[in-house]
């Protein structure tokens, strides 16, 4: 049977390097307040056009790289995101063109920080079903351009950073226990209110309102701080212990869980929950910030790097919740 198996990996940040000391001179913050509310020290944000696909062509270069591949290998591009270069099309398309490809499919999820979730469980199902055997998965983000860079933004704006991250996925025939070994989606709509960017809106007569000024709230992305922290605690070990039901595996044989880097907070309060080792636990949050869809590929791309997984018989676990609200669990295994 064929198993999904990651092949190459690349990451890619643009090189305006912002610092929480950085963000002080612009809105009424500290580094303290920052780092004890988050754990981010800094993030990394464009400077001039660039838009999520051009981040993501750079990371896409250095995975197709390391997995020895041309583009004209891919059989299908799926590209998480949140916030695409333009309205439309999506971005995608725009990479493929990037890539120098003219025929190949292209997918875009808009499932924000569960992401990169989302794609690699559906690439999963597309190596499973036959309909694809080379899968380029990609997150990237490009936050600050749409971000109230003002004291009365100042919640959100913090979090956030730009990056990508890319992922080569191949269907490889073996009978060895690999690739994903379980994938666990879940949405609640109910709670969209809590975390979202509500204009331009096409469900109004008038997408940009001409009585709402450009600097209005709404054209930002806001956030229940609160209920978001309260709910990430409570789903999280729920949907990590079905995943682990199903892939029938125990949290002892995890060797590295990579949780989706919204706040350092709540992957503590995870660890603290499920009891772990804080070496088991992937943080890179301080370094880059929130960066979407990016956060979790991102870190898997460093924790390989390092070392730390990648060996044959490595088991990660990937989890995260975000806007939607979406949350779910990935358990895959190298081969």
């Amino acid at each position: 049977m064929k198993k999904s198996i990651i092949k190459g990996t690349g990451m890619f940040v643009p090189p305006n390097l912002v610092t929480n000391h950085d963000l002080e001179k612009i809105m009424d913050t500290s580094d303290e307040w920052i780092k004890q509310r988050t754990g981010i020290e800094q993030r990394y944000w464009i400077d001039g056009v660039t838009g999520s696909s051009d981040l993501g062509f750079e990371a896409s270069k250095i995975a197709l790289e390391n997995a020895g591949w041309k583009p004209e290998d891919l059989d299908f591009i799926i590209f998480a995101t949140l916030s695409p270069d333009i309205m439309f099309p999506g971005s995608g398309c725009l990479l493929q063109a990037k890539l120098g490809l003219n025929k190949t499919p292209a997918l875009d999820i808009r499932q924000q920080c569960t992401g990169f979730l989302y794609g690699l469980a559906t690439a999963d199902a597309y190596i499973k079903s036959g309909l694809a055997h080379k899968i380029l998965l990609v997150g990237g983000e490009v936050h600050s351009s749409g971000l109230d860079k003002s004291t009365r933004g100042r919640d959100v704006t913090v979090i956030f950073g730009d990056g990508a991250a890319a992922v080569c996925i191949e269907g490889v025939e073996t009978k060895k226990e690999a690739g994903v070994l379980a994938s666990v989606l879940h949405a609640d709509g109910n709670l969209a209110g809590a975390l979202m960017t509500e204009l331009p809106a096409s469900r109004l007569p008038v997408r940009m309102p001409p009585e709402i000024p450009f600097d209005d709230v709404r054209y930002y992305p806001v956030m229940d701080g609160s209920a978001i922290f309260k709910k990430a605690v409570r789903m999280l070990p729920k949907v990590i212990n079905e995943s682990l039901e199903k892939a029938k595996i125990t949290l002892e044989q995890i060797d590295l869980i990579i949780p989706h880097q919204a706040n350092m907070r709540i992957n503590q309060a995870l660890g603290q929950f499920l009891k772990l080792d804080e070496t088991k636990i992937c943080h890179n949050i301080q370094k880059y910030g929130n960066t979407t869809a990016a956060s979790i590929p991102i870190a898997l791309h460093e924790a390989m790097e390092q070392g730390r997984i990648g060996k044959s018989g490595d088991i990660v676990l990937f989890t995260g919740l975000g806007a939607g609200l979406t949350w779910g669990s990935v358990i895959y295994k190298f081969l």
